[in-house]
């Protein structure tokens, strides 16, 4: 049975978290629907700039005046909803991105792909809250530890994403191959466990959300038998008309089999999760050279790297789906038609 779910004593009507895509996926149109309906709609910052006109020149300017931009077509959808942005710590301009979310009074930032051990540091005394993505128990305790120390915090949500999540994954490969066989339920548990030792040690609550992989009741149910105080739902809504995917990228998804989905290896050098394509099948035996560099990703060395990620997901954004990337959940084949936000988040919680 769903809980009620506040942060920081403001109540969210419904415990539903939409998850970040980038790049292009979830931006104010579907963050805006996702809040509407009483939910967290989530704007992914991850190159959001991409079709700025200065884009290829000016790759960080144009991703804070999109940031300005998409966020106030949410906040004109949403009203007083919950809408927050999606900001990985391996983007070069982490810690500018972080500092726009703060400046344009967004409800809420997340961040992942990586630990955001000086996130506090960034959104100093603003109301701002704070939502961080971990996948092991091992990971929740550096970061809650480092934080508390250090800043004398704790987040406001911590969301467990799990195995068979979309896009990059918390894991190491020999840990994806293991979940698959023991399940992730001893490892939720444990995750929870840490974060109720800080709870108690700081006297805050630290609301936990459930993601990877879950687009159907029964599935939204299991969680909250687990314990999770509300859920993160990605793939499933980018079948929705809301989404701000290129239409045909959507009806690739509503299309996939289980049998199309493979794992990946990012530049950043994590696994990812993506629906098979020609684009995948090159990766297999060729280096793709960017064919420019907008400097998104730390780690990224362009004359090495062995392909651009942020031109593959650009593609698929404009709708090239054979040539773009198109990283999806383990459970995509079970999305079966478009639908509309309000439906989907009625379905689950």
């Amino acid at each position: 049975m769903a809980k009620q779910l506040e942060i920081r004593g403001r109540r969210v009507e419904r415990p539903f978290l939409q998850g970040g895509m980038g790049i292009g996926i979830s931006l104010g149109g579907l963050a805006g629907a996702v809040a509407k309906e009483g939910g967290i709609g989530v704007i992914s910052a991850a190159q959001i700039g991409f079709r700025e006109e200065n884009f290829r020149k000016e790759p960080q300017k144009a991703n804070l005046l999109a940031m300005e931009r998409e966020y106030r077509k949410a906040r004109e959808i949403a009203g007083k909803g919950w809408i927050g942005f999606n900001i990985m710590t391996v983007m070069s301009c982490y810690r500018e991105s972080v500092e726009k979310a703060k400046e344009l009074s967004a409800d809420l930032i997340i961040s992942g792909a990586g630990l955001p051990m000086d996130l506090p540091g960034y959104v100093k005394d603003s109301p701002i809250c704070l939502g961080v993505i971990v996948s092991t128990a091992r990971s929740a305790e550096i970061l809650l530890k480092y934080w508390g120390k250090k800043y004398r915090r704790m987040p406001e949500l911590l969301i467990i994403e799990g195995p068979m999540a979309g896009g990059h994954l918390g894991f190491q490969k020999e840990q994806l191959d293991l979940y698959q066989t023991v399940g992730y339920e001893t490892e939720i548990r444990k995750i929870m466990e840490v974060a109720k030792g800080y709870e108690n040690a700081y006297q805050v609550p630290i609301p936990v959300i459930l993601a990877g992989g879950i687009g159907e009741k029964s599935q939204a149910e299991e969680a909250f038998r687990l314990g999770a105080d509300g859920i993160q739902v990605a793939t499933r809504l980018i079948a929705t008309w809301e989404c701000d995917a290129h239409p045909r990228y959507k009806e690739r998804y509503v299309t996939a089999g289980k049998e199309e989905v493979e794992l990946i290896k990012s530049p950043v050098g994590m696994p990812g999760r993506a629906i098979s394509n020609t684009l995948t099948k090159r990766l297999k035996t060729e280096r793709i050279p960017p064919a420019g560099c907008t400097r998104c990703l730390k780690s990224c060395h362009p004359k090495s790297t062995p392909y651009c990620i942020t031109e593959a997901l650009i593609r698929a954004a404009e709708g090239d789906i054979e040539e773009g990337l198109l990283f999806c959940g383990g459970n995509v084949a079970s999305v079966k038609k478009m639908e509309g936000v309000k439906e989907v988040i009625d379905s689950l919680v």
